[in-house]
C-alpha cells in the first residue's frame, strides 16, 4: 500500500513532525497498513498500546488518514477520551484513596461508556451514528457531547490506543514492593495500587473486543520522562503564557502514577502482542515484529 507524497507532507506538518517520519513510515506504517487490510474481521478493532510520549496518537491518526484515502472508514478512539468525570474522580479521592483524582490509572475511566461505545461502532449499520467521546484535558474534565465527533454509517476499522490498553492484572505478591517514591510515601497500605490492580480486572472485559494487539515498546521507563520533558518544553515554546506547563520536578512525580504498570508492560505484553515496534531512545523504530 501507497499514501501520495502530497499526504504524507501534509501529515508531516500538521503534527509538527521531524522530516524522518518520511523514512519511518514508509518503511515501518505502510507495511503495517498492508498488515491491517489482509485481517479477515471486519470491523477489526486495533489496539495500540505504548507509554507516554510513544507515539500512540501519531501512529492512530496516521493509520485513519491513509486508510481513509483508500476509501476506509476509520473510527479513532483513546482510553483517554472515556475518563471518569471530575467530579467522579473527586469522590473516588474521597472515598477510596487521594491519588485517585489524578485521572489515567485503571479504574479512572467509564469503562460502561467505552463498551457501548465500542459495540455501537461495531455493529453500525448505514443509517447508524455514533458519537465519539472527548476529554477536555485543559479543564480535565469531558467535554460537553456537543463537542463529540460523529461517525456516520459502517466502520471498517476501529482504533483504541492508550497507555494501559491490553494491560493485565499483576499478582498480588507483586504489589507488595513500592516501585517507587510515590507508593512508598503515598500508599505505603496499598490501597491505591490495590484498587487499580483490581480494576484492570474489568477491563479485561474492554480489551476482550480488541482483534489485533500493536506495542508500540519503549526502550526502558527512564524514556517515559524524557519524552514527556520533552512535550511540555514544547508546549512552553509554543505557549510562554501557559500556565499548565509542568517542571521537571512535577513531570517526575507525575508520571511515578504509571510506572507500576508500563514496566509490567514492558515485560508481558509483548508475548500477547500481534505487532510490536521496537522504538528507540529517539522515538524510531528498530525493528518490527508480526506473529
Amino acid at each position: 500500500m501507497s499514501v501520495s507524497d502530497a499526504t504524507l507532507t501534509d501529515f508531516i506538518r500538521q503534527h509538527r513532525l521531524p522530516d524522518s517520519f518520511d523514512g519511518l513510515a514508509r518503511r515501518y506504517y505502510l507495511p503495517l497498513l498492508e498488515w491491517l487490510q489482509q485481517q479477515r474481521e471486519h470491523p477489526l478493532v486495533l489496539g495500540i498500546n505504548g507509554c507516554q510520549g510513544s507515539g500512540k496518537s501519531t501512529l492512530a491518526d496516521f493509520i485513519a488518514r491513509a486508510l481513509g484515502e483508500q476509501g476506509k472508514s476509520v473510527a479513532v478512539l483513546s482510553i483517554d477520551d472515556f475518563y471518569l468525570t471530575r467530579a467522579e474522580r473527586k469522590a473516588l479521592a474521597d472515598q477510596i484513596h487521594p491519588l485517585l483524582q489524578t485521572r489515567g490509572v485503571p479504574g479512572t475511566h467509564d469503562l460502561g461508556l467505552a463498551m457501548q461505545t465500542l459495540d455501537s461502532l461495531l455493529g453500525q449499520g448505514a443509517d447508524k451514528s455514533t458519537k465519539l467521546p472527548r476529554f477536555d484535558k485543559s479543564c480535565d474534565d469531558r467535554a460537553p457531547m456537543s463537542q463529540w465527533p460523529e461517525i456516520r454509517g459502517p466502520v471498517d476499522f476501529i482504533i483504541l490506543e492508550g497507555w494501559c490498553v491490553g494491560s493485565r492484572p499483576q499478582a498480588d505478591s507483586e504489589l507488595e514492593t513500592a516501585v517507587n517514591q510515590l507508593e512508598a510515601e503515598e500508599d505505603s497500605g496499598r490501597r491505591w495500587r490495590n484498587f487499580v490492580n483490581d480494576a484492570l480486572q474489568n477491563y479485561q472485559q474492554l480489551f476482550s473486543r480488541l482483534h489485533k494487539m500493536l506495542q508500540l515498546k519503549a526502550p526502558d521507563f527512564s524514556c517515559v520522562y524524557h519524552w514527556r520533558l520533552e512535550q511540555e518544553q514544547k508546549l512552553a515554546a509554543r505557549s510562554p503564557d501557559c500556565s499548565g506547563v509542568m517542571s521537571a520536578q512535577e513531570i517526575a512525580r507525575f508520571i511515578q502514577h504509571y510506572q507500576r504498570l508500563t514496566e509490567a508492560n514492558l515485560v508481558t505484553l509483548p508475548s500477547h502482542a500481534d505487532v510490536i515496534f521496537e522504538l528507540n531512545t529517539e522515538h524510531g523504530i528498530d525493528t518490527a515484529h508480526y506473529s
